[in-house]
């Protein structure tokens, strides 16, 4: 099988005033000469090592399945690191949204051949990382076309913002969270039930005529399940 490969990569944020990495996945037949859509991913490391992006976009690629993407991962730093930025009340939220939307978008479309149209990028996210990309796309429908969420973490700021929402530039959304979602353990050592917010924001989205896909996998909160799902929310997205 074909492989593409991984740049490893350091810009400079103003708006949060420190080095942000980027892991950079660019398909085996990458040439300036086409043009490629954007996925970026809050929980970088993540998704490039327990999600293994590159393999699974290496084989979609080589079975022609899905149309050429550019997958950027922006890892954090520490957990306090993603709380800061992740969470809706963090202290650096606001500013990580316009680092995505006002630095790392103008940065990818000037070194890379994208669309450089909202339909063009995807914001992809698990867990907190998906609730943060939810934000971006509120805040920034018409930079951001599609979402996708994996279990994100679903409180009343997210909900506001979209029972807020009024945007003529409403993005696609793709939504799955596990059944055994119920009891999800977190950083601060307290359990969470993950499963009725997200029924409830998924009806809260139906009620608000986003396009939607939706779907409840047998499975918990781990990338034992993020992980095989992967491919389906690709193909969802850029599928040809």
């Amino acid at each position: 099988m074909n492989t593409g490969k991984v740049e490893d990569i350091t810009i400079y944020s103003e708006e949060l005033k420190e080095d942000m990495q980027l892991l950079v996945y660019l398909p085996y037949n990458y040439s300036p000469l086409y043009k490629y859509s954007l996925v970026i991913a809050s929980d970088g490391k993540d998704y490039f090592q327990l999600g293994r992006v590159p393999r699974v976009v290496d084989e979609l690629l080589e079975k022609r399945e899905i149309e050429n993407i550019i997958f950027v991962g922006i890892p954090y730093k520490s957990v306090d690191d993603r709380n800061k930025k992740y969470e809706p009340s963090g202290e650096q939220h606001a500013a990580y949204l316009r680092f995505l939307a006002h630095e790392l978008v103008p940065f990818l479309d000037e070194k890379y051949p994208t669309y450089q149209v909202g339909m063009g990028r995807t914001l992809i996210g698990d867990s907190l990382a998906a609730t943060v990309s939810m934000m971006a796309a509120l805040k920034y429908p018409n930079i951001f076309g599609r979402v996708i969420l994996q279990s994100p973490k679903v409180g009343p700021e997210l909900m506001d913002t979209v029972s807020n929402f009024n945007s003529a530039h409403a993005f696609t959304v793709y939504h799955v969270i596990g059944k055994g979602e119920t009891e999800v353990k977190l950083t601060n050592g307290e359990t969470a039930d993950f499963l009725k917010p997200n029924q409830e924001l998924h009806q809260l989205l139906k009620e608000k005529s986003f396009p939607l896909f939706y779907d409840e996998f047998d499975g918990e909160h781990t990338w034992k399940y993020w992980q095989p799902d992967l491919k389906r929310a690709l193909i969802q997205n850029f599928g040809v």
